[in-house]
């Protein structure tokens, strides 16, 4: 099985960038269906950030990221990158990675996920 392991998280200022990677080791992560990135605040539910569908290459954001967050994938190096733009204060989360090895439903829905990182924090201040 697919292990993940998330980086990059950090603090910034509003209107800043990061880029966030999640690195897999075991099964090459273009194995799996898809792949995403969900973010969980302080006292929230986890939400769906976006989602990358291996087989395409196509891409699904949420709402509230779309136009400034980017999923990329780097098969070579077997990592799943989510580019933040424009960051904003409600932002700040903690970023989790995930890959499915099916289409088991919504890519909202965590229970869809077979496989998650462990997180990395993300830090927006204004």
């Amino acid at each position: 099985q697919v292990q993940l392991v998330e980086s990059g998280g950090g603090a910034v200022q509003a209107g800043g960038s990061l880029r966030l990677s999640c690195a897999a080791s075991g099964p090459d992560l273009s194995t799996y269906f898809m792949a995403s990135w969900f973010r969980q605040a302080p006292g929230k539910e986890r939400e769906g950030v976006g989602v990358f569908y291996s087989g395409s290459g196509g891409t699904l954001y949420a709402d509230s990221v779309k136009g400034r967050f980017t999923i990329s994938q780097d098969n070579a190096k077997n990592t799943m990158y989510l580019q933040m733009s424009s960051l904003k204060p409600e932002d700040t989360a903690m970023y989790y990675c995930a890959a499915a090895t099916g289409p088991h439903g919504s890519w909202r829905n965590e229970r869809t996920w077979n496989y998650w990182g462990q997180g990395t924090q993300v830090t927006v201040s204004s």
